[in-house]
């Protein structure tokens, strides 16, 4: 039987199997062995033990399209990160950080802008545009107000999406406004888990309808951005893209060189100013970190 692995605690995974329901199972020792461990996101084979009280076994993982470290995750379709337009003003440096992470996992993002009742449409569209510009979907939404919430109910169908973003940004509102039909679909799982004392917050799968699955990841406040080298930065912008090839040097930073093609789309106005001083902030950050 087989099924996706929606939630993991204390070594024990929920494994919802289609039309069957969610299985509670332990990973056999083979994975320990192995070094191997069950993620959240995991399409794995299992055994069934009881039919009844839904217990079994995870025989086998299947192999993984992509996975994460933090958070834990594998096979996700795309990320939909959420970031509030005002109250808390966005921090466009962690979000560039969020897509630097994604790009270096090959992870298609779209950005979600929440709250834009709070806000008029002059400052609206100037923020979405930074991120359009750079080649990235962006959504306008208010959770409260309903706006928005089907153009992202469409762009979750039949994928595997990681809902991303920090803290009071309306995340599990715009969540609550998506799926009102979830709570008692999960809470089936809700039962089950609710047997142990466990107060920490993990990653879990909603199985909204066929294949498709929202993956809440906890909030998160800082991302740390060093596990590659400084030279490959420049290719997780991907409006840097069109100006390969047209600096003076063939290995260009864009940093302090003279007749830098990406600095001057920035004197331009081609390249956000804001984005390409993120990037020279990151660049800087992992020069740094590997000096020592």
């Amino acid at each position: 039987m087989q099924g996706k692995i929606i939630k993991g605690i204390a070594g024990f995974y929920y494994v919802h199997v289609v039309h069957s329901g969610i299985y509670e199972c332990k990973a056999k020792g083979i994975f320990r062995n192995k070094n191997v461990k069950p993620l959240v996101g995991d399409h794995v084979d299992i055994e069934v033990l009881d039919e009844k009280n839904k217990l079994g076994n995870i025989t086998e993982i299947r192999k993984r399209t992509n996975e994460l470290i933090r958070p834990a995750v594998a096979n996700i379709s795309q990320a939909l990160v959420v970031f509030a337009i005002a109250k808390p003003m966005p921090n466009l440096n962690l979000l560039d950080r969020f897509l630097v992470m994604m790009e270096k996992n090959a992870i298609e993002t779209v950005i979600c802008f929440n709250k834009v009742d709070l806000v008029n449409e002059e400052e609206m569209i100037k923020m979405r545009d930074i991120y359009v510009n750079a080649g990235y979907q962006v959504l306008l939404t208010s959770a409260n107000n309903g706006i928005g919430v089907e153009e992202v109910r469409r762009i979750l169908e039949g994928k595997t999406t990681a809902f991303a973003g920090p803290s009071g940004v309306g995340k599990s509102s715009l969540l609550n406004a998506l799926m009102p039909e979830a709570n008692s679909r999960t809470g089936e799982i809700s039962e089950k888990i609710q047997r142990g004392k466990h107060t920490t917050r993990h990653t879990e799968i909603f199985h909204l309808r066929e294949e498709t699955y929202i993956m809440d990841t906890p909030g998160f406040s800082s991302l740390y951005v060093n596990d590659f080298e400084k030279e490959d930065l420049q290719h997780y912008f991907r409006e840097f893209e069109k100006y390969y090839g047209h600096c003076r040097f063939n290995v260009c930073a864009h940093e302090n060189e003279p007749d830098c093609a990406v600095k001057m789309a920035v004197d331009s106005g081609k390249i956000s100013r804001q984005r390409y001083e993120n990037y020279l902030l990151l660049y800087s950050e992992i020069k740094e970190k590997k000096k020592y």
